[in-house]
């Protein structure tokens, strides 16, 4: 499976311990240049997370050289239109053109019931899920478009776009919206050569995720290694999912292995998940 000279776009992937440090080595691998994106300054309601540091992400861009050196890193918040136009614009100065976005960038660390939760934690996650996979989405597919060639978006998804879960409500409805955002893209750019897919992990142990982790953890009053084995527990391959896996379900959606799938929402959860 390769990708030899193929061009990717990677949001929220300027984090050491993050899925999009993992999918762009696993792109990287295959051949493809990738450049990745992410904050780089903290924002309003992010810095719990400790999201969005310029250095971080040119460290991140520096280690994944070491697997291939078509790197680059650019400062991106997918909310702003401008940013997301103005990074395609770098990627096609820097490359010449763009075949793939990998949709990651994301906000599941705000944490609250549905009855206590405020209006601007709904709207961020909102915001950065759905508004900035769709910005990216559509001015991706313009780029697309004018090469004339096909091309892949994947998108990040998660478990928690096909099931619910507590203190999480706006995180899971822009999960389910992405999925729908997801199919309708499929409809509308296929006469045009481009796929559109989600790929829905559960729990990855990220830096994020180990927020998850001590926030349930917490509430359901258990130690945070009692916690992860009672979730071993429920999956039956007995283990909670790796940012290679998620990273390798991408590599393969953006092969032309995968030329003949679209719209679909792919479950990467040892079986957790499925449907």
């Amino acid at each position: 499976m390769t990708l030899a000279g193929k061009v990717a776009l990677v949001t929220g992937a300027g984090r050491h311990q993050g899925l999009g440090k993992a999918i762009c080595a696993r792109l990287l691998s295959a051949g493809c240049a990738v450049a990745l994106t992410d904050l780089a300054s903290p924002q309003p309601l992010m810095d719990t997370a400790n999201i969005g540091t310029l250095s971080e992400m040119d460290t991140v861009a520096a280690d994944l050289a070491t697997i291939g050196p078509k790197v680059i890193a650019l400062p991106m918040d997918v909310r702003d239109e401008a940013q997301v136009e103005a990074s395609i614009a770098a990627v096609v100065a820097e490359f010449g053109r763009l075949d793939i976005l990998i949709n990651n960038a994301g906000i599941g660390y705000l944490f609250s019931p549905i009855i206590d939760t405020p209006a601007e934690f709904w709207k961020a996650v909102m915001d950065v899920n759905l508004m900035g996979a769709f910005l990216c989405t559509k001015h991706a597919a313009q780029q697309m478009i004018k090469q004339g060639t096909g091309g892949r978006i994947v998108n990040i998804a998660s478990q928690a776009a096909k099931s619910g879960h507590p203190h999480l409500s706006a995180y899971i409805a822009s999960k389910h919206g992405l999925v729908g955002l997801t199919r309708t893209a499929a409809l509308e750019l296929g006469a045009h050569g481009i796929t559109v897919n989600a790929v829905c992990p559960n729990h990855v142990t990220t830096g994020l995720g180990a927020v998850q982790n001590a926030y349930y953890a917490k509430l359901r009053g258990v130690s945070v290694e009692q916690y992860l084995a009672d979730m071993r527990a429920g999956i039956p391959l007995g283990r909670v999912g790796i940012p290679e896996d998620t990273a390798n379900a991408c590599a393969f959606l953006c092969s032309d292995q995968a030329a003949y799938i679209t719209g679909e929402a792919m479950n990467v959860s040892g079986g957790a998940e499925m449907h």
